[in-house]
């Protein structure tokens, strides 16, 4: 005969089952052994020579709810497409391939991203990521018959194969620690997880490991990831054996320089790039917005060096910079030479 004990431990025992599968419900895809995964490889152009990338102090937007804050990176800017150029005006024609760099992550935006990008199905909703000394802890209301309040604590670190994996140490439930419910149970959390990630997720025994090139909007970054360190507000990513000296990093001006290579932007094409991008601004940060760069070019100042290299100094994005007044020189104005210069052209 069932004694009521025994019936409330089943449904106990289904209630948090129910509770882990429908965590990773959005998850899609078949997982990867975990030997098997590795930073992704993009194709590159025959005979391309490859475009050197070097940036300080850079806030580089990865669609509308995440941000990479540069410290500074040093790499290259591969094509993702054979035989073509990589092309600004496609965030998805190229990735930065970073050999050596400091790179940080505002927590909060990674909440934003998660909450905006879950899909309207997803059980899990309300997402806060907060730190907790050197772990993060994740929170969230699980939605099934009624909203369950579920929370995750765990420590980021880097695999070996330069991926990211976030090693939970507890998760509760209703406010009950679920390991130790399902440790009477015999069960680990790798048993309560449904076997669909999304692309560049992997769950193995109790942590999660995670590919950020699959994972988050172009441009995308790839490279050596050393170390994960949480520093409140941020996660500090360290690629290659690249130093922190804070102080010293914050005194270089803010830019994107390219050179090396060919690259299409705008209508233009251009070879042996030679191409700095400057903060015009006094901000700590330079906010480039890939997505819409044309505006910022417009809106700043360009000069050609004497090398045929350009430079571009550029207002951030957010920079509430007025409309040129000027137009674009017309076939009517190159007839009539007793008409003035536009009002941006400096005369002679």
């Amino acid at each position: 005969m069932i004694t009521k004990r025994t019936k409330l431990l089943v449904l106990a025992a289904v209630l948090l089952l129910g509770a882990g599968l429908l965590v990773w419900h959005p998850w899609e895809k078949p997982p990867v052994p975990v030997a098997t995964i590795a930073p992704t490889t993009t194709p590159t152009p025959g005979n391309q020579i490859p475009t050197v990338l070097y940036a300080h102090n850079l806030v580089l937007r990865k669609g509308p709810h995440f941000r990479a804050y540069v410290r500074w990176i040093g790499g290259q800017l591969v094509s993702t497409r054979s035989h073509a150029n990589p092309s600004f005006d496609d965030q998805s024609s190229f990735v930065l391939d970073i050999q050596k760099g400091v790179i940080h992550v505002n927590i909060g935006d990674i909440a934003d991203y998660l909450n905006t990008s879950l899909p309207n199905s997803s059980p899990l909703t309300k997402v806060r990521i907060q730190p907790a000394g050197a772990q993060i802890k994740i929170d969230g209301t699980l939605h099934k018959a009624v909203p369950l309040p579920i929370e995750l604590v765990g420590t980021l670190s880097a695999t070996p194969q330069g991926l990211v994996q976030f090693h939970t140490d507890k998760i509760d439930v209703l406010k009950i620690p679920m390991k130790g419910l399902l440790g009477g149970l015999h069960l680990k959390l790798a048993d309560l997880v449904e076997a669909k990630p999304i692309p560049g997720v992997q769950i193995v025994n109790n942590s999660i490991i995670f590919d950020t090139e699959q994972l988050l909007p172009p441009p995308h970054i790839r490279g050596q990831i050393t170390s994960i360190t949480v520093k409140p507000p941020d996660i500090e990513v360290i690629y290659g054996n690249a130093p922190d000296d804070e102080v010293k990093l914050a005194q270089w001006h803010n830019f994107l320089r390219l050179s090396g290579g060919s690259i299409d932007f705008g209508k233009l094409t251009m070879h042996n790039v030679d191409l700095t991008m400057i903060d015009a601004s006094k901000d700590a940060w330079f906010d480039l917005d890939m997505a819409n760069y044309q505006a910022q070019v417009v809106h700043g100042y360009t000069r050609m060096t004497a090398q045929a290299g350009l430079e571009i100094f550029m207002p951030d994005v957010d920079d509430k910079v007025p409309p040129k007044l000027s137009k674009d020189v017309s076939l009517e104005w190159l007839k009539d030479r007793n008409r003035s210069l536009p009002i941006d052209v400096p005369a002679q």
